[in-house]
């Protein structure tokens, strides 16, 4: 059996749309909680604010030297693989080529 999907979709909420605004404000209010979930690892020390000092944090970063298939893009500066190179005449990445 065919069917048309440009037709127009029949849903049971299409036969109550004479229902009225403070129906619907009324039906919306019953069917939210007021109760808000709340999680104990949700508290204040666990958010950073832009700009905090980091001074007496360490970072550790392993750094891997650039592959013989790698190559750094003259535009921005990041290392890519070879088969993201856009032109064999300029070492420029395919995004920065657009």
């Amino acid at each position: 059996m065919a069917t048309d999907y440009d037709a127009p979709r029949v849903t049971d909420s299409d036969d109550t749309a004479d229902t009225s605004l403070e129906q619907l404000t009324a039906s919306r209010k019953e069917s939210q909680s007021p109760v808000v979930d709340v999680e104990d690892s949700d508290t204040a020390e666990s958010f950073e604010l832009p700009g905090a000092d980091l001074s007496g944090e360490e970072f550790t970063v392993r750094v891997i030297p650039k592959q013989s298939d790698e190559f750094t893009c003259t535009s921005c500066f990041l290392v890519h693989h070879r088969s993201r190179l856009a032109d064999g005449l300029q070492l420029i990445c395919r995004d920065c080529a657009l």
